[in-house]
């Protein structure tokens, strides 16, 4: 039986990458029935029906999944920030940071529009970027106009299925475009009246940049923690998870335990205080969360 990989999803069809061609295929009803939705990245086996088209008759197992946007099997999550225009929000940063670490995905930071920072605000950015480096996160400070920058670090992508992150306006689609031209993905300024993008990718669907497969989303329309056990927050902020075994109780939630290494560490300043605030901020907006039926 043939096997392939779904790149695209749009109005009820599928298409199945092969080695050799993309067939357009549709679910089989038994899915509705086990309640089973395939994915743009899932590995699945099909009947061919007529050349190129067919029914998909099996999902294979994930390894990961992103509800909004609907995608499985990522290797890495690339989280677009901008320096400015929208400027820079370890915030925002840190909730996208959560989401794609209690997803158990590698996170790439790309801090974009590099090249439109004044001198005063490049300082206080570059802190920012020397503090999530030295938590052990990979940081790329970007520009569209840099050319030989972006060249770089195509190497990111090769033979990895990966998923762009970020708010409107900051530049994916972009940087998509600098790395593979050939894609002309549309994107549109930040509208000044209503300080976003205007551009949105309606459909998910997997294209090839530099030897790898990346995902132009309709974006993570949903920044909330709705999956995000309060048990699981600490292992989401790596320099926390580095230090539990260091705390007097074993399953210490950094917050009103004594003797905590990470409360130790803030006051050191060996955490930022910004990356515990919002640790804290995560901490009780999950606690509050009204239970879902």
């Amino acid at each position: 039986m043939p096997e392939g990989k779904i790149v695209k999803a749009l109005s009820g069809f599928y298409y199945v990458q092969t080695k050799i061609h993309i067939f357009q295929c549709r679910g089989r009803g038994v899915f509705r029935k086990n309640k089973v939705t395939p994915l743009v990245g899932d590995y699945v086996e099909f009947d061919e029906s007529n050349p190129g088209e067919g029914y998909i008759t099996k999902v294979k197992s994930r390894k990961n999944e992103l509800v909004r946007p609907p995608i499985a099997n990522i290797d890495q999550a690339i989280i677009v920030v901008s320096a400015t225009k929208p400027g820079f929000s370890s915030l925002l940063l840190d909730r996208f940071l959560v989401l794609i670490e209690s997803k158990q995905i590698e996170p790439v930071i790309f801090v974009s529009k590099m090249d439109l920072v004044e001198k005063d605000l490049y300082q206080f950015i570059a802190q920012y970027l020397q503090d999530y480096r030295k938590i052990g996160y990979a940081v790329h400070a970007l520009s569209i106009k840099d050319l030989s920058e972006l060249k770089s670090i195509t190497g990111l992508f090769e033979n990895k299925t990966s998923v762009i992150a970020g708010q409107s306006g900051v530049g994916k689609s972009s940087l998509l475009n600098a790395f593979n031209p050939k894609l002309a993905i549309e994107t549109n300024e930040i509208s000044e009246s209503l300080g976003r993008g205007k551009h949105t990718t309606r459909h998910v669907e997997l294209m090839e940049v530099s030897g790898g497969l990346v995902a132009d989303t309709p974006g993570f329309s949903s920044l909330e923690f709705t999956d995000v056990q309060l048990e699981d927050l600490p292992n989401c902020f790596p320099e926390m998870k580095a230090l539990e075994d260091a705390c007097k109780f074993r399953g210490c939630m950094h917050n009103k335990e004594p003797k905590c290494a990470v409360k130790d560490a803030v006051k050191a300043g060996e955490i930022p205080n910004y990356r515990y605030d919002h640790y804290l901020s995560f901490y009780d907006e999950i606690n509050n969360r009204k239970p879902r039926y």
